[in-house]
């Protein structure tokens, strides 16, 4: 699967950012697709995923209430804005991506160790 990211970029704290994932080679209906995340010194953080047998959705604490992981199946694709964004989201954004039905357990799709496509990764570094 090869996965590219869009709409990473330099945004004001309070602001909204809204990335997008493209899918190629496959359809992502059996697949789940996530967003993690990396800061410089710190481990792949899990940001949010979708499920896309039946658009189960499942967000990391960090961002939970601020983030919507969305896809459009049609289109192969997936999208995540997080609002209100601070410092602490500053980081390398990844798309990656996993066959993934039937469906496994609910504690897996928030780790890296779970996907096997990623993608290149898009800088988002958000200013105070």
């Amino acid at each position: 699967v090869q996965l590219m990211e869009s709409g990473g970029g330099l945004v004001q704290a309070g602001g909204s950012l809204r990335l997008s994932c493209a899918a190629v080679g496959v359809s992502l209906n059996n697949y789940a697709i996530a967003w993690f995340r990396q800061a410089p010194g710190k481990e792949r953080e899990g940001v949010a995923c979708i499920r896309g047998s039946d658009q189960s959705t499942y967000y990391g604490d960090s961002v939970k209430g601020r983030a919507t992981i969305s896809s459009d199946n049609a289109e192969n694709s997936a999208a995540l804005q997080i609002d209100v964004l601070q410092p602490e989201d500053t980081g390398v954004y990844y798309c990656a991506a996993r066959k993934a039905f039937p469906p496994f357990s609910s504690t897996v799709y928030l780790l890296p160790s779970f996907f096997d496509s990623w993608g290149q990764g898009t800088q988002v570094t958000v200013s105070s």
